[in-house]
């Protein structure tokens, strides 16, 4: 992950899971920080998350991770 965050943006933790997820969340996965770029719905509420490298993740309706949310300042 090379893209710098934009000038007069703040990132602050937020808890995230299936239904709360968003693209440009930054999710630290095996130590490796991993900006989500497109997200899939799946069966029972799941959804599929698609990083910019390209790797693939699957989360439950009842997982919770820990993300950093991009913020334009005011």
């Amino acid at each position: 992950m090379r893209d710098r965050a934009p000038v007069g943006a703040l990132a602050s933790p937020v808890e995230v899971t299936a239904a709360t997820v968003q693209r440009g969340d930054i999710i630290q996965l095996g130590g490796q920080a991993c900006r989500v770029r497109d997200l899939f719905q799946l069966p029972h509420g799941a959804k599929q998350l698609v990083f910019e490298s390209g790797e693939l993740l699957a989360i439950h309706t009842r997982t919770r991770l820990i993300a950093l949310r991009l913020r334009r300042r005011r």
